[in-house]
């Protein structure tokens, strides 16, 4: 997407950003018209982190960088993809010299580096940040910090069962870890009912499926919600599926999943998969919509 340009002075100035594969960002903004010849002079792009989900939630966090002249008449920030950056939404202003920072506008968002992204071998986190424009159209950030990461692919969807294709990423072998792995639906209207599955593994590729039966058994009325995460024997904390790895920084509209229609002992309902606002894979249990029955 493409704003124009604006500079300092100018209402809330205008910021590309480029992505790069590693997870870097590279922000370029117009300098602003200096009307004084000091050389005493410095500007930051400054990353706020919401402390809450809505657009406008009180800020919690804060991190600046510099920007520097880029050679065009431009000023540059970078953020390395070694730099760690908390998992959550951040805010992106710019703040010159003593001024107060004021929010930025996002002009070209060159997002293609992110598209199909496969990550190299390697044990550390895996950073993904993905910048967007805000339903106020302010430019924001969407950052995610995982290791070891489960990457969901393919879905497949049959009548009374859920099968879902991944990569996992970021331990040291991934066909021994995933050697005696299962998946683990969580519920989370009651954190004892748990349900898991086998999995099946091919190097980093991993595949399961997921019986709508199981995740239905006790099901009562109303809304169930199971998390999808991997989970080895021997390792307290799960690995939460998700699908992170593309350009698109909210799943939950664009991959979309039509529910099936299933029996319970309870009554008729109907189940299916979806991603949750931070793009995790879940699956709901749900009323059948009267039309459907």
């Amino acid at each position: 997407m493409s704003a124009p340009p604006l500079a300092f002075g100018m209402g809330n100035p205008t910021a590309d950003c480029i992505a790069d594969s590693a997870g870097g960002l590279t922000f370029d903004l117009d300098a602003p018209e200096r009307s004084d010849t000091s050389d005493h002079w410095s500007a930051a792009l400054v990353l706020r982190r919401r402390a809450g989900g809505a657009e406008e939630a009180e800020e919690a966090e804060e991190i600046r960088l510099p920007l520097t002249p880029n050679g065009d008449g431009r000023l540059r920030a970078v953020l390395p993809s070694t730099v760690a950056l908390p998992e959550g939404r951040w805010d992106v202003h710019v703040a010159q010299g003593d001024e107060d920072p004021v929010r930025l506008v996002p002009g070209l968002l060159d997002l293609r580096s992110l598209v199909d992204r496969r990550p190299g071998p390697s044990t550390s986190p895996l950073a993904v940040r993905i910048p967007y424009a805000t339903k106020h159209g302010n430019l924001s950030l969407r950052s995610w910090l995982r290791g070891p990461h489960a990457e969901a692919g393919d879905i497949v969807l049959d009548d009374d069962a859920l099968t879902v294709h991944g990569v996992l990423y970021r331990v040291e072998d991934p066909g021994a870890w995933l050697a005696d792995a299962v998946v683990e639906a969580c519920c989370r209207r009651d954190a004892d009912l748990v349900v898991t599955a086998p999995v099946t593994a091919d190097g980093a590729d991993f595949t399961f499926t997921l019986p709508y039966a199981e995740l239905s058994a006790g099901w009562r009325g109303g809304l169930d919600v199971w998390d999808l995460a991997l989970r080895r024997p021997d390792d307290s904390d799960p690995v939460r599926i998700a699908r992170l790895l593309d350009d698109v920084v909210d799943k939950q509209q664009i991959f979309a999943y039509p529910p099936r229609a299933i029996d319970t002992p309870y009554a008729a309902a109907q189940a299916g998969p979806y991603y949750t606002a931070d793009n995790d894979l879940s699956v709901r249990i749900d009323e059948r919509p009267p039309a459907a029955r």
